[in-house]
């Protein structure tokens, strides 16, 4: 798993999801590429990545409607082209995210 610049034209939620805390996240992904943390819009925290088979994906939380703590865990959705490429990157972010500890 690593940053991309590919672009994540046409990813999409395919019922993937993470729970991880923002610092966390900086941690293992570095800082986000959109970061907006007002609760004005849908989504406060946005990366994107690819897998390590060079599948784009990116990490967002949805719906919080509120700003978040840089150390609260929440629930954040992986989205991606399939199902499978969620998956993938799911199991990639969650090992990195166990090596922190």
């Amino acid at each position: 798993m690593k940053r991309t610049n590919k672009e994540a034209d046409g990813t999409s939620f395919h019922n993937t999801t993470v729970t991880a805390s923002v610092a966390e996240l900086k941690a293992v992904c570095g800082e986000p590429d959109y970061d907006s943390n007002d609760g004005q819009d849908k989504v406060n925290f946005e990366w994107t990545m690819e897998t390590s088979t060079g599948k784009v994906f990116t990490i967002y939380d949805w719906k919080e409607y509120r700003s978040i703590s840089e150390s609260e865990q929440i629930e954040w959705h992986i989205g991606g082209h399939s199902g499978s490429d969620t998956s993938q990157a799911a199991d990639e972010l969650q090992a990195a995210l166990d090596e922190l500890s």
